[in-house]
């Protein structure tokens, strides 16, 4: 990882201000939001899908709970949600960003997903949300994004209720080294690329793909989670790790 100072932290490859991190996270996302479901689809080839699907099987999630879709962005997590808990429960989608959250909100709404879902605009490191209040919080790919995420993690332990889960769905560190050389390959020359074809953004592409790379592997992650108070901490791999779900529960 990058040389981190109490006031310095790391922007895919690069060292900036603590201070600054969230501003330059949300340019990249003003900036993808429109083609976020798309780039998604090309960049995974369509696997992100079965990874949420894992996400939401393992969520052990039931009618009429309270789940908070954290950095739900476009809503893929929330849309299933707001089925499982039906008209008695209750689902937040949660971004830190603006434009993401108006896309995510567009698009339900387009699939008539309305009465049962909230949408909130959230730090995730200081969430606005009583303790104890949230049966499952989910955070798909957006937890590297986050500057502090100690706190973050900190922060869903407290608006958990006792007997709650996070899932933490990331990308996180192949287990296989020819699988991680072709994955390196992949990220730096041809995921800009695409970025710039469809997107029109190459250097927010660049960014995801060393944003990946200063992400904390599965086990530093599952000891971040036991350190804040998660209990029965696990981790999944998938796609070869690839990506990683990681599960923990407050008691």
């Amino acid at each position: 990882m990058a040389d981190e100072s109490k006031d310095t932290t790391h922007f895919g490859y690069s060292t900036v201000a603590k201070s600054d991190k969230a501003d330059m996270v949300a340019d990249v996302f003003h900036s993808v939001a429109a083609k976020y479901d798309l780039m998604n689809d090309l960049m995974s080839f369509g696997i992100h899908r079965i990874w949420k699907r894992f996400t939401i099987d393992s969520s052990g999630v039931r009618r009429g709970q309270r789940v908070l879709d954290l950095a739900g962005g476009t809503g893929d997590l929330t849309a299933k949600f707001s089925r499982l808990v039906g008209d008695t429960g209750e689902v937040v989608l949660a971004d830190i960003n603006s434009s993401m959250l108006k896309v995510g909100r567009e698009k339900l709404r387009n699939k008539g997903i309305i009465g049962n879902v909230n949408y909130v605009q959230a730090n995730a490191e200081a969430l606005p949300f009583p303790d104890n209040y949230f049966d499952c919080i989910t955070i798909a790919f957006g937890l590297r994004n986050v500057t502090e995420k100690e706190k973050a993690l900190a922060s869903m332990f407290r608006v958990l209720k006792p007997g709650g889960r996070l899932l933490v769905l990331e990308f996180s560190k192949p287990v296989l080294e020819p699988l991680s050389k072709a994955y390196d390959a992949y990220s730096f020359h041809i995921l800009p690329r695409i970025g710039e074809m469809v997107a029109k953004d190459a250097g927010s592409y660049r960014y995801l793909a060393e944003s990946i790379r200063m992400h904390p592997d599965q086990e530093t992650l599952k000891q971040m989670m036991m350190d804040v108070g998660f209990e029965n901490t696990t981790y999944h791999n998938l796609t070869g790790g690839i990506v990683a779900l990681h599960r923990g529960f407050k008691f």
